[in-house]
């Protein structure tokens, strides 16, 4: 399996030379060749194994340079029962017939980045090792990504973490779970802007090709596939598990995803190129709501930082979604140079694009499957204190915008799938004002928010950042 950059750069690289790498070098996205395809016969034998080795089976369709044994082990060594707390390690609960929601917070720190990240960092020490290297990791975090990043790295050999996320803009307990860390190989930097700022940082410091060699940075963001390939495997799950009193191979489901940056839903859009048999992918924003007026117009229109809304909902405060470039390329039949104009230059010149009168703008919908829709802090209050009332269960905010905007995308007789996003107690302030008290609170994180912080705080820009990289690497 040979990976292709969204840009149209000639190189094509197996899948441990992106994993180090992140961007390709024309500042595009990696991308498969192509999708392996799952049929009936592949789903029903798929059907009731266990999460870590249907992991092995989905990633083994797209990792062919790390031998299967090492693989099925790395796999077997993410996804316990003592990592993620149930033996499901996805579990699904009905809510209501026809709505579940997939249970994707058990991990470390409590959010659904922790299932793919704790793959990523035992396939970072795994190929390190395996090349006697080194590797500097710089990401941009809007609150889970973060702490997700440093709790797979925290102490692994070869590995350091430079993690840049936008100063004040978290919730106390997602500063606090990084902030606190004190390990050497960690090092918070809290840029003074919004997180889109943060990402741009990561991209512009990527896109240095003599910098990025000299100091080996590689990346944990999104943009790096194997991230999002580590989460197409819960989409299967999901759908093992909706389906189980119907095991026949055909049967539909949808999912609703809170999306911020296109990655979580692009792994479904991965998912069902393979042959999942996925109706509907909904996708929920918030008040940031780029991607929403996408699939609603055709108009791809990003946000200045001063038009970016800060909400309760603050992992999907972006107004620029990199991985969405990875969508785009699979609409316009993998134009690499048409998606170089778009995003290379057209973004950079205008902010914007318009597909609205492109042929494949209309297949967002019938051939992809894409359908959208927004909410607000009101609808997440509402929503949040609704599925306490009638459920008993508490759901945090982003989970809460997945919800309200899956309701209004029901087809009857198609299970729809709530991808939930993180624990409640993340959130704690919009709980107390929908619910009256504070959420439930695992042991492990008692008095977190008061353990002493370790943090610098930068300017927005590149240099400041690769300032502080060099210092932190003589």
């Amino acid at each position: 399996m040979f990976y292709v950059s969204t840009r149209g750069h000639p190189d094509r690289k197996h899948f441990c030379e992106i994993l180090l790498e992140g961007l390709a070098p024309d500042g595009g996205l990696y991308l498969p060749e192509r999708y392996p395809h799952v049929d009936a016969a592949t789903l029903a034998r798929w059907r009731g194994l266990p999460y870590a080795d249907l992991a092995f089976e989905i990633l083994s369709l797209y990792i062919d340079d790390i031998p299967a044994d090492d693989l099925r082990a790395i796999c077997r060594k993410t996804y316990t029962t003592e990592i993620f707390g149930t033996k499901e390690i996805v579990p699904l609960k009905k809510l209501e017939d026809g709505v579940y929601l997939e249970g994707l917070s058990n991990g470390p720190t409590l959010a659904f980045k922790d299932m793919a990240m704790q793959l990523l960092g035992n396939l970072f020490e795994y190929e390190l090792a395996r090349r006697g290297e080194e590797l500097n990791i710089l990401g941009a975090t809007s609150g889970d990504t973060g702490s997700a990043a440093e709790y797979a790295m925290r102490g692994k050999k070869g590995v350091r973490v430079f993690m840049t996320s936008p100063h004040g803009r978290m919730s106390p307990f997602q500063q606090a779970q990084m902030f606190s860390l004190q390990d050497e190989n960690i090092h918070n930097i809290a840029i003074e802007g919004v997180f889109d700022d943060c990402q741009d940082i990561v991209k512009a410091v990527s896109n240095d090709l003599e910098f990025k060699r000299k100091y080996r940075i590689g990346t944990v963001n999104s943009i790096n596939w194997a991230r999002l390939v580590a989460q197409v495997v819960y989409y299967f799950a999901g759908y093992f598990q909706a389906t189980s009193p119907h095991p026949e191979g055909t049967r539909q489901v949808s999912f609703s995803v809170p999306s911020g940056n296109f990655g979580n839903i692009c792994a479904g859009h991965v998912a069902r190129m393979m042959g999942l048999p996925i109706e509907k992918l909904v996708l929920a924003t918030n008040e940031n709501d780029v991607l929403d007026e996408f699939f609603r117009t055709g108009v791809y229109r990003v946000r200045a930082a001063a038009d970016t809304h800060e909400t309760s909902s603050p992992s999907m405060d972006i107004s620029k979604a990199s991985n969405f470039e990875r969508f785009v390329f699979d609409l316009l039949g993998r134009d690499g140079a048409r998606v170089k104009s778009l995003f290379g230059e057209q973004l950079g010149r205008e902010g914007r694009f318009d597909l609205s009168g492109d042929a494949a703008f209309r297949q967002a919908r019938e051939r992809y499957g894409f359908i959208s829709g927004k909410s607000t802090h009101a609808d997440r209050i509402a929503t949040i204190r609704d599925t306490h009332a009638r459920f008993g269960t508490t759901i945090d905010t982003h989970t809460a915008d997945g919800l309200k905007v899956a309701r209004e995308h029901l087809t009857p007789g198609v299970p729809m799938i709530v991808l939930e996003t993180a624990l409640p107690i993340k959130f704690a302030a919009s709980i107390v004002e929908a619910l009256g008290h504070e959420p439930e609170r695992p042991a492990k994180f008692e008095g977190i928010e008061q353990l002493p912080k370790r943090v610098t705080v930068l300017a927005s820009g590149a240099q400041a950042v690769k300032g502080f990289i060099a210092r932190h690497c003589g």
